[in-house]
């Protein structure tokens, strides 16, 4: 017998996370293709060692989660727990005993995620950027739903969500308060649950701050550190009075990290391109002009965010920099705004010099007016340089999507960037240059009054 979606039972499973994020008609598929089971007091829902990978969850009554007869957790269907599948570790770790009369379901993982990456596909083949609500429903609006409206969180196991829901703590803000200062270590990942922030940066101590972006309502950050080991490379101001969620540094590796990240050897970088893939290098632009790799873009991390609405979610992303740990930070970016992206894994470090490139240029094919890089691309059995006409098996859409337009804006966007921190540092020395001849003032007329 199906759900009915109206229904009280459809009511409460709508609920369920990640159910509660899919669109109505991926969730209207998945009622069609579900049962509700029932099981008397003292019953066992699963127990433990049982290697059934399905996700259970509660809809109405009570159940007790115990390990050898002592009681880990119990959890009615009226608490948030609920809202998350039973203990999913497989095997299961504990037994599942149910304490009253309890309407529970059976969910096949593999119909979810099938329902979850239509959804995300729709999204992402609409090309169209649409703003989230400005403000949750309610100052105690259902933020966790929110949350897992993101690509990072929605392919995230059921069991880290609810790991992660129960690890988070609220923390508020004054407006004009610092919730992270640049410089200081990395601690804790951070969501808005309520009001605006602004990121900013200063390239040197004394250099003019330089405002990156705004985040509002649903926004999360603070990840950047936490993935890198380094520490905070921008400030986050309260621009209003802010309530946020955080989660640790610890719990954001395991829960967050280490599932989300896809990393490939440098051997993969030359089939990814021949795909179409673009690879982006993050380093500092004085790092990418020493050595850097055939028909990369360079884009700092730092400056990623602000030109990151140039790049085209249609292609995946490789991402490379000094040892690997600057990329993760830089995919992570990428993958919470709808990108497909990959590390290479050990970063510039692991390559040979060999295969490596000096000076940021770009050399043109004289036949065919293209784009061709003066290297080699890792991985590649024919060490000839890349150019269009070795690469004959692409289409001509292919081709035009490997124009120098697109690079040329990138370049572009890294030296507009490069000029407004060239300004900074000329503010610099002249105010040094100034001091420098004061100093000099005090100097002779310190010679003249000890003759």
């Amino acid at each position: 017998m199906t759900v009915d979606t109206q229904s009280k039972d459809g009511q409460a499973i709508r609920q369920l996370i990640p159910l509660s994020t899919i669109p109505t008609e991926q969730f209207e598929f998945i009622c069609n293709n579900l049962s509700t089971e029932t099981a008397k007091p003292n019953t066992f829902l699963f127990k433990k060692n049982d290697t059934d990978n399905k996700l259970i969850y509660l809809i109405e009554g009570s159940v007790s989660l115990q390990s050898d007869s002592i009681i880990v957790e119990s959890i009615s269907s009226e608490s948030e727990s609920a809202r998350f599948a039973l203990a999913h570790q497989i095997p299961r770790k504990i037994d599942a005993l149910a304490l009253t009369k309890v309407t529970f379901i059976k969910l096949d993982p593999s119909t979810l995620n099938t329902q979850a990456s239509i959804s995300l596909e729709q999204q992402e083949n609409s090309y169209m950027v649409t703003d989230e609500p400005e403000e949750l429903e309610s100052e105690n609006g259902d933020w966790m739903t929110t949350l897992l409206k993101s690509p990072i969180f929605r392919a995230l196991p059921p069991a880290n969500l609810q790991q992660i829901a129960m690890s988070l703590t609220e923390v508020n803000y004054q407006k004009g308060d610092f919730i992270i200062k640049q410089g200081d270590p990395g601690d804790f990942y951070y969501l808005i649950k309520k009001g605006h922030c602004l990121i900013s940066r200063k390239p040197s101590a004394n250099a003019k701050e330089i405002k990156l972006a705004q985040l509002r309502t649903q926004d999360t950050f603070g990840e950047d550190s936490l993935l890198s080991g380094e520490p905070r490379n921008v400030s986050v101001t309260a621009l209003t009075d802010v309530s946020l969620v955080q989660l640790s540094k610890e719990k954001f590796i395991s829960l967050i990290k280490e599932p989300s990240l896809k990393f490939i050897e440098p051997t993969q970088i030359s089939e990814e391109l021949v795909k179409g893939t673009i690879l982006i290098d993050v380093r500092p632009p004085d790092e990418y002009n020493k050595c850097h790799l055939a028909r990369s873009i360079n884009t700092p991390f730092f400056s990623l965010r602000m030109h990151i609405k140039s790049l085209d979610k249609r292609k995946p992303i490789i991402v490379i920099c000094s040892n690997g740990k600057t990329s993760e930070a830089a995919a992570f970016l990428l993958l919470r705004n709808k990108f497909s992206a990959m590390i290479v894994a050990g970063g510039i470090e692991s390559i040979p010099t060999d295969k490596l490139e000096t000076a940021a240029t770009f050399n043109i094919d004289n036949d065919t007016n293209s784009p061709a890089t003066a290297g080699t691309v890792i991985g590649a059995k024919d060490p000839a340089p890349l150019t269009l006409s070795s690469l004959e098996l692409e289409d001509s859409k292919t081709k035009t999507d490997f124009s120098l337009d697109k690079e040329n804006k990138q370049l572009k966007a890294t030296i507009q960037l490069l000029k407004e921190e060239k300004e900074t540092l000329e503010k610099k020395y002249r105010l040094l240059y100034k001091q420098t001849e004061k100093l000099k003032a005090v100097l002779d007329a310190l010679k003249n009054n000890s003759r």
